[in-house]
């Protein structure tokens, strides 16, 4: 077989794989393409929006390929068939109205934006992740319905695709006034920075993977995530905390003269998370709740498992309190769905499919079968599966079923054979040697490759790869293996797995090694609290090489009117706000804003003296050593390489 660093073609097992899918594209309905343009009242003003360095933060066109009247509806054999239906709806990027009063933008982010129009101005749900895109959805809807000033915003849930462009649609003196409120579910501001924080670069690096964000937008790369286009690229964006909690469910409130009545549905798909009805225009938003694809239970990014059985009981506790009083529903991806009956269908599949999820992952589990087996013979039955929003867009039932396992019973399978493996070098190595060298396995692999078996040969050839990751053939030929498995998912995060390990492979290592470090932005970082930097630095010290110190320091937070206490002893770090027993080896007197600068790595112990923006007394050298022992994280780490 002939290897290339070149991108492949679909080779004639992938082109009989996407058949079968093409066979099954033909069946599903045509409402899917009418309710993605109901409501339709303008494209968005420029498809390519800018941001601060020049750059297109966003940028429709490179999508257009999607849209070429020569390729039409049909997919190339080099993308599922049903996720170029699903990238093709994802496309259709606006401005709409769901209902009177109420407008989405769609299409100028993975997410949507919702404008109601209140007395005398918006409020808005979700101001999508950038500042940019969600100013350039506030001019649109400025424009084709009347230049009204945000009045309030609401936070469905605490991912940042619904959070970050708030500073594009407020600013932070009109919420310093108190003039524009805030609201989120209880809990946000929490679960928002602990997600992207104390995982925060390993996550920021995955994410690169699951959203495609270093493939060309063609056939033969990234075509869509499924819940939308993709991400916005070097976005500004900023974690501004809400001025009120949304803390039961029921309670109502009146912004603007729009009365919103709250369902809290924590632990679903954010750990703080909300519906909202909209009473006087009949309208139920369920966040993210409900989306025209089937959901992660867990992320490939990363992240803590979602639970299934509560996500269901939620749906059917919102059909069951509002369904009766609502005519449309709508979500923060995707389109809506209008007339009672079919909201409720909609809502009441998808809490069956979760809930099918649930109950087989763990029906199963208690015969005996571990996580793998579970997720290779797991299927929704036709009357779920067959629904085009049930369908592996985004999550899949495959890893689904692996999160719903973990939940319960974890990483081990209790095969006392899977205990304590080897990691994944040493493994390699003695797996390439038992199967007589890197060259029988490729030969081998090679066969495999040519009877269509790319599952097998991404497995086997990883071995060879972590073994000798100079071995080029090796490299090529787990990366064409890779590259059929992705033309060939139907879900938009496998695709750019897929892809991503793909090219790296074929370029012999990530293309970001070494370009960043502090991947925590610093707008996230300023939103900790003391408590949550202290948590933060205790992940960066290195704590083999802190075992042998041991100091105290008190640090004063003049903004918040805090003192704090840390002990570093054994190579871990204790912050409390009991005083120490004794004198501490240095005091520091400095601001949350300032301090978040250290606890991130952004800034040195002297750099901070030097603009004031820290005084210290007492032994300014242990505090600087203390630094030194504080790693600092490059994203850009590898991943289908050693």
């Amino acid at each position: 077989m002939v290897t290339s660093a070149e991108r492949k073609g679909a080779s004639a097992a992938t082109a009989q794989h996407q058949q079968r899918f093409r066979d099954d594209v033909a069946t599903m309905s045509s409402s899917d393409e009418e309710r993605a343009s109901r409501g339709f009242l303008a494209p968005p003003i420029n498809r390519r929006v800018l941001g601060a360095f020049g750059h297109a933060v966003w940028d429709l066109d490179s999508y257009g390929f999607l849209d070429d009247p020569d390729s039409g509806p049909r997919a190339p054999d080099t993308v599922n068939p049903s996720l170029w239906r699903q990238a093709r709806l994802n496309n259709r990027a606006g401005l709409f109205e769901v209902t009177d009063g109420i407008y989405q933008v769609r299409g100028l982010d993975i997410s949507n934006v919702t404008f109601i129009a209140g007395e005398t101005g918006w409020v808005v749900i979700d101001p999508l992740t950038a500042t940019e895109t969600a100013a350039a959805a506030l001019d649109l809807v400025n424009r084709h319905v009347g230049t009204r000033p945000v009045r309030a915003v609401i936070y469905t849930h605490s991912h940042a695709d619904h959070y970050g462009g708030v500073l594009g649609v407020i600013d932070q003196a009109s919420i310093d006034s108190g003039d524009v409120p805030v609201l989120a579910p209880a809990g946000f501001l929490a679960a928002a920075v602990s997600e992207q924080v104390i995982a925060g670069t390993a996550m920021l690096r995955r994410a690169m993977y699951m959203y495609g964000v270093l493939l060309a937008r063609d056939p033969q790369g990234h075509v869509d995530t499924g819940l939308g286009k993709g991400l916005p690229m070097l976005p500004t964006s900023a974690l501004v905390g809400p001025t009120r909690e949304i803390t039961e469910t029921g309670e109502t409130v009146q912004l603007d003269g729009v009365r919103l009545v709250f369902h809290l549905t924590p632990g679903t798909e954010a750990p703080a998370e909300m519906n909202i009805v909209l009473p006087d225009h009949r309208a139920l938003c369920v966040a993210e709740n409900c989306t025209a694809n089937q959901h992660n239970l867990y992320t490939l990014r990363g992240a803590q498992v979602r639970d299934a059985l509560q996500w269901s009981k939620y749906i059917d506790e919102a059909i069951e309190r509002f369904s009766d009083d609502c005519d449309v529903v709508f979500a923060s991806h995707h389109w809506p769905r209008w007339g009672h009956d079919d909201l409720v269908a909609y809502l009441a599949s998808q809490r069956d499919a979760y809930r099918f999820i649930h109950d087989q992952t763990m029906r199963l589990a208690n015969h005996g079968l571990t996580m793998n087996e579970i997720a290779e013979q797991l299927a929704l039955p036709s009357a779920l599966g067959d629904e085009s929003f049930n369908r592996d867009y985004y999550g899949t039932v495959s890893h689904n079923a692996k999160a719903v396992y973990q939940r319960y019973l974890g990483w081990f399978d209790a095969n006392p054979a899977h205990l304590h493996p080897h990691p994944t070098v040493e493994a390699a190595r003695r797996y390439v040697e038992y199967m007589g060298g890197a060259d029988a396995v490729l030969a081998r692999a090679e066969r495999s490759m040519s009877d269509g078996d790319y599952r097998w040969v991404a497995e086997v050839v990883n071995h060879v790869v972590f073994a000798e990751p100079q071995n080029e053939a090796a490299r090529l030929l787990q990366a064409d293996a890779l590259e059929q498995l992705g033309y060939q998912a139907e879900s938009g995060p496998w695709r750019d797995f897929y892809l991503t390990g793909a090219m790296e492979l074929r370029s012999n290592g990530t293309p970001v090694k070494g370009l960043g470090r502090n991947a925590l932005s610093p707008g996230m970082v300023r939103s900790l609290t003391p408590a949550q930097l202290f948590d933060l630095i205790g992940v960066r010290l290195d704590g083999v090489r802190a075992a042998a110190v041991a100091w105290r320091f008190t640090v004063r937070f003049v903004d918040c009117d805090e003192v704090w206490h840390l002990r570093v002893a054994r190579g871990v770090l204790h912050a409390s706000r009991r005083a120490h027993e004794g004198a501490a080896d240095a005091v520091v007197t400095t601001t949350v804003d300032g301090f978040s600068g250290f606890a991130s790595g952004a800034e040195s112990v002297s750099s901070l003296l030097e603009r004031d923006a820290m005084r210290v007394v007492g032994d300014v050298e242990a505090l600087a050593s203390w630094a030194e022992l504080l790693d600092v994280f490059d994203f850009g780490f590898e991943i289908v390489l050693p």
